[in-house]
C-alpha cells in the first residue's frame, strides 16, 4: 500500500508543475500579436495548441486536488464506483486515479 504521505508528496509536486506550467502558458498567450497576416495565422495555431494544453492541465488539477480531498479524508487508493482498492502499481502510474483498472477499463464514472 502506497503511504498517504508519499501519495501526498506526488500530488503535491505535480500539481506545482502544473501550476508553473500554467502560468506560462497564460503569459505566452497575454503576448502582443503580430501584425503580419501570415504570422498572425502561425500565432492563432499555436494558441489554440496552448489553450488546448492549458485546458488538459486544469482536468489534471482538479483530478489531483480531488486526490488530495480523498487523502483528507482517508479514502485514497478506494475505487470511486465499486468501492474496491485501486492497486499501487495503478496509483504509482497515475496517482491522482479515482478508479481501479476495472471501472476504468469499463468506462464507469
Amino acid at each position: 500500500m502506497i503511504a498517504p504521505e508519499d501519495a501526498r508528496k506526488r500530488l503535491k509536486s505535480r500539481l506545482a508543475e502544473l501550476d508553473t506550467r500554467l502560468v506560462e502558458i497564460e503569459h505566452d498567450l497575454d503576448e502582443a500579436k503580430p501584425a503580419d497576416f501570415e504570422e498572425a495565422a502561425i500565432d492563432r495555431e499555436s494558441d489554440e495548441m496552448l489553450e488546448e494544453l492549458g485546458s488538459v492541465g486544469l482536468v489534471e488539477v482538479r483530478m489531483i486536488e480531488a486526490a488530495l480531498k480523498r487523502l483528507d479524508e482517508g479514502t485514497y487508493g478506494i475505487c470511486v464506483s465499486c468501492g474496491e482498492p485501486i492497486s499501487d502499481e495503478r496509483l504509482a502510474a497515475v496517482p491522482h486515479t479515482p478508479l481501479c483498472r476495472e471501472c476504468a477499463g469499463a468506462g464507469k464514472h
